[in-house]
């Protein structure tokens, strides 16, 4: 039995699934393809991205920048037929538990596992899951064209599968409780080696998960959820009932016992129109809240960071500045993946500036953990007014900001005047011709109506419509023309 173990285990693959800020399903399937030579197929379902990956390549694949969870495939149905009756619907569901190759994708759970109670212990479930709404975030958008204002997801209150979450629209969720996937990163080496390692020991998972029928009483009895997300309009039910009819073949099927917040196995059931995917979840928490310690009322994902960053494609030796960065999100992101870039960071609030600092000394104290010499990272943080920034003009290659919406902070009106001087001043700062910036705002209308005013310094390149805790904004690429702008006074 060991030996066939040792032989099942490094062969074993898995298809992975990943949820990523939307809009950018391109840049994590280019990123998946460049850090583990796969190929990605995006989801016609907007958020999402699946490739398949070698058991032990697990360690790397938690690494990605711009994944924001992870699950393994179960089974994939581009088609599913599902009857018009909702008793008939639900019944198929949960026929279909039975008829799923569970083996492998649950061997790949127990290594995925493994390695994560080897980094960290398994920390308490808090009573309010942030996972729960970070991965609905990216639900219900438009792409190719400017989406509406009105959202289609939703808060969902942890609660048994049976519970309808409060929302009329048509893409719903189920969501309890979850709880963090271990934290820090660790020696590269090290991961590969227990990744192999555990990959051979993982073939014999199925004794513990896979086939947990009623006659192992030797066995740990293992805790469940089922996580539904729904979306379309021709579902004769909701997510809640999917959930709670799926979780109740699955519990007697494999004979685990269900519990809606300190489980060890999340199955997920992802419906989208008549394509239906079932998987295992490997993260219990967002890896987008990988370098934040000290949040600000506006804290951008670091997995939206990286992809804005991305966009601009740093080169070596760049002068990337964020002249708004509130937490430190952008900057700190941009100085861990381009380390060969120059990353400076600004904000006009002290207490902004502040919070950012501390997250970068939260980033240099793990660094000095993980390597016994530190040699810093390429990023410096001031107070300055973006009006007035105190940089040479031309002397800067890329900006990266996240702008104010004039919903938490500042407001719509004072946005009328913000943004045509944030967009010159930048300009002023940026190296003509060469020079480009991305820029986040939901205020679409305010910042259209700045480009304009400043179409002799700015061309608009791509957008890329996301959505930021809810709401619809816009990353705007943009390139910098020849054109000289206006020097309000010399700094040197």
């Amino acid at each position: 039995m060991a030996e066939a173990a040792c032989e099942a285990g490094p062969e074993l693959s898995a298809v992975i699934g990943a949820t990523v800020p939307t809009g950018f399903e391109q840049t994590a399937a280019e990123e998946v393809r460049e850090k583990l030579g796969s190929a990605s197929r995006i989801s016609k379902d907007r958020g999402k991205i699946y490739f398949e990956v070698p058991a032990q390549g697990l360690p790397q694949v938690h690494r990605l920048r711009s994944v924001d969870n992870l699950f393994v495939v179960v089974q994939e149905f581009k088609e599913y037929q599902f009857k018009e009756s909702k008793e008939d619907a639900l019944k198929d569901l949960e026929d279909l538990v039975k008829k799923l190759s569970w083996a492998d994708p649950l061997k790949v759970w127990e290594l995925n596992n493994s390695l994560k109670k080897r980094k960290t212990k398994r920390k308490k479930p808090q009573p309010q899951s942030t996972a729960s709404k970070e991965r609905q975030s990216d639900d219900g958008e438009g792409q190719g064209a400017e989406p509406e204002d009105t959202g289609k997801q939703e808060d969902c209150a942890p609660g048994a599968a049976g519970v309808e979450p409060a929302s009329s629209q048509d893409t719903e969720e189920t969501r309890g409780v979850a709880s963090q996937i271990g934290g820090e990163e660790e020696d590269e080496d090290n991961e590969q080696a227990e990744a192999t390692e555990e990959s051979q020991a993982g073939a014999g998972a199925e004794s513990k998960a896979g086939g947990g029928q009623a006659g192992q009483g030797d066995a740990r009895v293992l805790r469940f959820r089922v996580t539904c997300n729904r979306a379309g309009e021709k579902h004769s039910f909701t997510s809640s009932e999917a959930a709670r009819d799926f979780g109740g073949a699955v519990q007697e099927h494999f004979q685990w016992k269900a519990d809606m917040t300190n489980f060890d196995v999340e199955v997920l059931l992802n419906i989208h129109n008549n394509e239906v995917v079932v998987g295992i979840a490997l993260t219990e928490e967002s890896l987008h809240r990988r370098n934040i310690t000290h949040f600000g009322p506006t804290t951008l994902r670091s997995t939206l960071a990286y992809g804005m960053l991305r966009l601009c494609d740093p080169q070596p030796t760049d002068i990337i500045v964020d002249p708004m960065c509130g937490t430190g999100a952008i900057p700190i992101e941009g100085a861990t993946e381009w380390p060969s870039c120059y990353h400076i960071a600004g904000d006009n609030n002290p207490q902004a500036v502040k919070r950012a600092a501390n997250n970068i000394c939260s980033l240099l104290k793990k660094k000095e953990n993980k390597e016994s010499t530190s040699s810093g990272i390429p990023l410096d943080i001031i107070q300055w007014d973006i009006c007035n920034l105190p940089l040479r003009t031309g002397s800067v290659d890329i900006i990266v900001t996240d702008m104010p919406f004039g919903k938490r902070i500042g407001s719509k009106k004072k946005n009328w005047d913000l943004y045509p001087a944030c967009l010159m001043e930048m300009g002023r700062i940026c190296t003509p011709g060469t020079g480009r910036a991305a820029l986040l705002t939901q205020d679409k209308k305010c910042f259209a109506k700045a480009l304009s005013r400043m179409g002799h310094i700015w061309r608009k390149g791509q957008t890329v419509w996301v959505n930021v805790g809810g709401l619809h904004a816009a990353v705007y690429l943009l390139k910098r023309t020849w054109e000289r702008a206006e020097e309000k006074r010399a700094f040197w």
